[in-house]
């Protein structure tokens, strides 16, 4: 008997670096699936829109797609259901396609984060305190749920969009209370109260150069997070660890949120402990293969 056969993929832009194939791909090894995981980058994939790859996805029987920037809300109406904890967040970065076709959202950035946070710095660093969130787009919402879990006693949101900002701040008053989440339109300000510091935003990416914190700012009594991890270490957080920081990029949140997809594509509970093996195997060969074009 042949083993048996999956197919999953990750849409988004700028995607052509992601570490989610080796990932995925030696989890369905050690589970005995024959499993591909396909990338499909609308910065390549030109005249394809979301909505193209969403239904060639369904149409070609894949399990199921990640979503990733800048879509991870815009796919929200495209889907024919959500989970509660995707509902709750309004945005997706996991979709489950059954037998029937049918498309289910769910979110495992969420707990990504939260464990990748637990793991770094543990929940004592957040809980009962002031925190700072730059970037309330998809990924900022669920980092700002993820934060709420660990016990953050307020949380101070920023973004360029002030309006998104402020949709998010109302989004979280609706689920815990009008006084946990309030609008932060000065980061420098904000830092001076808060404990630590999330980024949520792409600037920092490969592709996408800068920081997106004014680093005097920083100071060492902070603790600084941040969702990239391409690169694995950011300016900000090489630059926050320099001035005596805590800080940590978002490999952790990458293979937590990776784990938890499995599970939803699969039903099954990959090893952990192992995937963090091969994120770092991984990273460091795609480390060394861009320096060697620079």
């Amino acid at each position: 008997m042949s083993e048996p056969r999956a197919l999953v993929g990750l849409i988004g832009a700028n995607i052509l670096q992601s570490l989610s194939p080796a990932l995925h791909e030696d989890a369905f090894a050690a589970a005995g699936i024959h499993g591909a995981y396909h990338l499909m980058d609308t910065d390549v994939l030109v005249g394809r829109t979301l909505a193209d790859l969403v239904a060639a996805s369904r149409t070609v029987g894949f399990l199921g797609v990640n979503v990733t920037f800048p879509f991870k809300e815009a796919v929200v109406p495209m889907l024919d259901g959500l989970s509660p904890e995707a509902a709750q967040i309004s945005a997706v970065n996991t979709v489950v396609i059954g037998r029937d076709g049918r498309m289910t959202g769910h979110n495992t950035d969420r707990i990504g984060f939260r464990r990748s946070f637990e793991e770094s710095l543990g929940a004592a660093a957040v809980a009962g305190k002031t925190a700072l969130l730059v970037g309330a787009g998809g990924a900022g919402r669920a980092v700002a749920f993820a934060l709420m879990d660990l016990g953050v006693g307020t949380l101070l949101l920023h973004d360029q969009d002030a309006a998104r900002a402020g949709a998010l701040v109302d989004t979280l008053a609706t689920h815990f209370g009008p006084k946990r989440a309030r609008l932060a339109r000065d980061v420098t300000t904000a830092l001076a109260e808060a404990a630590g510091v999330a980024n949520a935003t792409p600037v920092g990416m490969r592709g996408i150069s800068g920081n997106p914190l004014p680093m005097a700012a920083i100071e060492a009594r902070h603790w600084v997070a941040d969702v990239i991890y391409t690169p694995l270490e950011t300016e900000l957080v090489l630059s926050a660890r320099a001035k005596g920081a805590k800080s940590f990029g978002g490999g952790g949140m990458c293979v937590h949120q990776a784990a938890a997809a499995f599970q939803l594509f699969t039903g099954i509970a990959p090893d952990v402990e192992r995937m963090h093996r091969v994120f770092r195997a991984a990273a460091s060969a795609r480390d060394a293969r861009l320096a060697e074009k620079t």
